[in-house]
């Protein structure tokens, strides 16, 4: 007996397969779902001449119930669509495949509008594109994955989709990744404070030198294929950057508040693509919770003994939200606010932290600060994310030190560390872009090697300067780490600084004129705020070498214990590391993991000079005595009152 296959919908492209079906199935045909799905069919289709995102839906909890496999076949503005394959119970649906084809499309918004106004009036019954000759050619195409599902089970289209364009016939087959969010296959567990105890396990390096637990090597065979589509991906758009001194590529992470750019740049192009593949991962996983459901909504006031106090990472002054058209409120311990659980390491217990400021696009009218990604980090294994993590918030912390406190740094002979790679990135530096690289010694007091770097200018026209800062136990990679955003920058922003030159002009007046992050670099590329850093470029302090500033640094086989002597240096500090695991299922799929780290009391890095977060924060008023640049602790009032270079 030939095998059962229910076929469901109306129009051409439904006549078309069941002619091209009938010869070799037995077909159980039906106009709509009504009825339900026939438990003997083996397989179901679900077939219309235009997009019926509310017959799709509805096939979900259909075909689930019956427990029968189905795939679709519909035309969208001129381009077929078939599959994907849906196997009951299994991540993956209809609806996820949905929104990752929007989500990577460049009118997604006004799209996602449409497919809602689509679901609640039923669609439409036909697309003007859809010709006789492009639905023959999808009924050959669906017979085709038919009889590979019911042949050897070997499905094409199980988790992707084949897009066919009706007037030129070009098809393509597209990966998309499970939606965690989905209302149909999702399944998110509920944050809780026994899912956020993290009890730290090996992480054995990749070799001797490393301070990775995986190989990028390892990592570029899943990046590409898993998370890069231009239809249907995850990240839908790459980009060589080809005026950069070095070798940067970005990758596009398409979101609903718009596109946002990852960066990744070192000497060689396929590992810069990699970098920013991982960089838009970070990026998606930081932005909002998608691997656990929030369900802690409460006050400070009733959750203190298990919750972090706000105030201790920094706030806003009052001043600032004393502002009319300032976006956010006062902290009030009596308001009830999202929280999710993470792990003190310090009081080695889970603790509630603010939505807010472990994932950043919560709105701004229902926040008390400001919360960029500061201190997310994606590695290979936990202890790679958390430890990065850490490096990530010693870096912004010690140039945000360093700039308020307008310490004198030692100024470092690159050419000192004697690494060949970094000598030739500076004269390359030199010779292509036309900048000379100052390199100091930013290290705080707990010790991890952290550096400012700066590029000057020598040609006549361009941007005056650019900063940028590193942190990394080994200090020459933390330099690497730094020339490398500043040389990402330089050339690209030349045309935009002398196109714009007046506009940052005013900015020199006007500090509030700051407001986004490429305003701060934009400012100190005008010549006349150079003597700003005039407590860097003090060219009378000697030049110090790397074996004068640094200290060698315990070497191990295994990153878990670099990582413990981080957290060991924090203690001896009395200072708190806190971590919040932001990991997603779509990470997780390849052993990445995501985290936020929040050590109160270190400068978390704000953009837009109006959105400062100084208040509770007096380790900034000590810290420079404790490492002899200051006799007495600062004062507020001495801190510098310009806003930041950080880039």
């Amino acid at each position: 007996m030939s095998l059962a296959v229910a076929v469901i919908g109306e129009g051409l492209l439904f006549e078309f397969v069941c002619e091209q079906l009938s010869e070799r199935y037995r077909l159980i045909r039906q106009n709509d779902l009504t009825a339900g799905v026939p438990e003997t069919a083996e397989l179901a289709l679900l077939l219309h001449d235009a997009w019926r995102p509310s017959v799709h839906y509805m096939a979900e909890e259909v075909f689930r119930q019956a427990g029968v496999p189905w795939l679709r076949g519909f035309i969208s503005y001129g381009e077929g669509v078939i599959g994907p394959l849906v196997r009951p119970g299994t991540p993956g649906c209809s609806q996820c495949a949905e929104k990752r084809r929007l989500m990577a499309g460049v009118d997604r918004k006004e799209n996602w509008e449409l497919l809602q106004r689509l679901a609640a009036y039923g669609g439409i019954t036909s697309d003007d594109w859809a010709s006789r000759t492009g639905l023959l050619q999808m009924a050959h195409l669906l017979k085709a994955e038919v009889q590979r599902v019911l042949g050897n089970g070997q499905a094409s289209l199980e988790g992707r989709m084949l897009l066919l364009n009706l007037k030129t016939l070009d098809s393509s087959v597209h990966f998309f990744l499970p939606d965690p969010l989905c209302p149909v296959c999702g399944s998110l567990p509920d944050d809780s404070p026994s899912a956020a105890r993290i009890t730290l396990q090996p992480s054995p390096k990749i070799s001797a030198d490393s301070y990775r637990c995986r190989s990028m090597d390892e990592l570029k065979k899943v990046l590409d294929k898993d998370y890069l589509d231009y239809r249907t991906g995850f990240l839908n758009g790459k980009g060589r950057d080809l005026i950069s001194p070095f070798a940067d590529t970005s990758v596009n992470l398409p979101l609903f508040s718009g596109d946002e750019a990852s960066a990744g740049r070192t000497n060689c192009y396929a590992d810069s693509e990699a970098t920013a593949i991982l960089e838009g991962l970070e990026r998606y996983c930081g932005y909002a919770a998608r691997g656990k459901r929030t369900v802690v909504h409460d006050s400070y006031r009733n959750l203190e003994d298990k919750a972090l106090n706000p105030i201790q990472v920094g706030v806003h002054e009052k001043v600032q939200y004393d502002r009319p058209d300032f976006p956010f409120q006062p902290f009030d311990p009596d308001r009830s606010i999202d929280w999710v659980w993470g792990y003190s390491f310090l009081q080695e217990r889970p603790i509630l932290v603010p939505e807010l400021l472990a994932y950043y696009s919560t709105p701004c009218g229902l926040g008390f600060v400001y919360e960029t990604s500061n201190g997310c980090a994606l590695g290979g294994s936990l202890e790679e994310a958390i430890f990065y993590g850490i490096l990530e918030v010693a870096e912004r912390d010690s140039f945000l030190m360093t700039w308020y406190a307008q310490l004198p740094l030692p100024r470092l002979d690159p050419y000192s560390a004697g690494d060949l790679e970094l000598k030739l990135m500076i004269e390359r530096l030199r010779a292509v872009a036309g900048y000379e690289m100052y390199v100091f010694n930013a290290t705080m007091e707990h010790g991890i090697p952290s550096v400012w770097a700066m590029a000057k200018n020598t040609k006549q026209r361009g941007v005056n300067l650019i900063c940028a800062a590193g942190a990394h136990p080994d200090p020459v990679r933390a330099v690497k780490s730094a020339v490398h955003e500043v040389a990402g920058m330089l050339l690209t922003l030349d045309e935009k600084f002398e196109n714009n030159r007046e506009d940052f002009e005013r900015m020199i007046h006007d500090p509030f004129l700051v407001r986004h992050m490429e305003d701060h670099s934009m400012l100190y590329s005008l010549p006349e705020t150079e003597d700003r850093l005039h407590f860097l470029l003090d060219d009378s302090r000697p030049i110090r070498s790397f074996d004068e500033e640094f200290k060698p640094q315990a070497r191990h086989g295994d990153l878990t214990n670099d990582l413990r002597d981080f957290l060991q240096r924090f203690r001896r500090l009395n200072m708190d590391v806190i971590v919040v695991d932001q990991t997603t299922p779509e990470t997780l799929r390849n052993g990445l993991y995501c985290v936020k780290v929040l050590i109160p009391g270190m400068l978390p890095m704000t953009f837009g000079h109006h959105l400062i977060r100084l208040a509770g924060l007096d380790r900034v008023l000590k810290v420079p005595v404790e490492l002899g640049y200051a006799r007495h602790p600062l004062t507020y009032e001495q801190l510098n009152p310009h806003p930041h270079p950080f880039p």
